[in-house]
């Protein structure tokens, strides 16, 4: 939807006490600047961005328990927040590593709860990432990737056999209500690219929405899609990796 982780061990050496005593002094003044390096050691392993990611921790935000290989976090504030904070982050040995992020994201203009064909809710919980589509051409995602333009649509009709699945057909002879549609290639550069959230989808339950996407920010809240700065979504997009089965986990603090 648019407009939606030093120790020094110390050695005993032989000699008079004057000798000793000097080792111990050697080892006090080392010590603060092991204390120092051992501080900016961490310092840096808890910045994380899209250039320096280092954050591990063996149970990421919102407690993801499944088993993908890839995991994208979407947290906001409040239930009512529209503002929210997305992550990303790579499943490791000893639990996972942040490598992007934080990314500031909008979600729907009535937060993140229980999504609806009637509301502007962004859909909480644990959805796939499987493929990707936008007005231009595929910049480097590993998904699959389809290029649209006006005769693709995203199916809302909750009458249609085709509720929430992608449709292609000129304007005019589609075969469900094309105004309960969207019309991907006339939403604009919001959708230059985009990933399908598969919140309702397998199976789709009429009225429980549809078109919900990870798209290029409007600068505003959404009607129920996750939006991010476009050079983030593209970082995002050309790191998720279909063979490790990527989600998306939609939440709040």
């Amino acid at each position: 939807m648019t407009a939606r982780s030093l120790r020094h061990p110390a050695r005993e050496l032989p000699g008079s006490g004057e000798f000793r005593n000097h080792g111990v002094m050697k080892r006090r003044r080392l010590l603060p600047a092991l204390a120092l390096a051992t501080a900016a050691l961490f310092t840096t392993a808890g910045t994380a961005g899209p250039a320096n990611a280092a954050l591990e921790t063996v149970v990421p935000p919102l407690g993801y328990h499944g088993d993908a290989g890839q995991l994208v976090t979407v947290i906001a504030d409040g239930p009512s927040a529209t503002i929210a904070t997305l992550d990303a982050w790579q499943r490791t040995p000893r639990g996972w590593r942040q490598v992007i992020g934080p990314v500031k994201a909008y979600v729907g203009t009535q937060g993140i709860g229980k999504a609806s064909e009637t509301t502007s809710h962004t859909p909480a919980g644990v959805w796939t990432l499987t493929e990707g589509f936008g007005n231009l051409a595929n910049d480097g995602t590993r998904l699959p990737y389809r290029q649209v333009d006006t005769s693709d649509w995203w199916v809302s009709d909750v009458k249609s056999p085709a509720y929430n699945t992608h449709q292609r057909c000129s304007p005019g002879s589609c075969p469900f209500d094309e105004s309960a549609g969207e019309d991907l290639g006339k939403a604009g550069h919001v959708y230059d690219h985009a990933v399908v959230i598969d919140y309702n989808r397998h199976p789709a339950v009429p009225g429980a929405g549809s078109a919900f996407f990870l798209h290029v920010s409007g600068g505003k809240p959404t009607a129920g899609c996750v939006s991010i700065p476009a050079l983030d979504l593209r970082t995002v997009m050309a790191w998720l990796d279909p063979a490790q089965h990527p989600v998306i986990d939609i939440g709040v603090r």
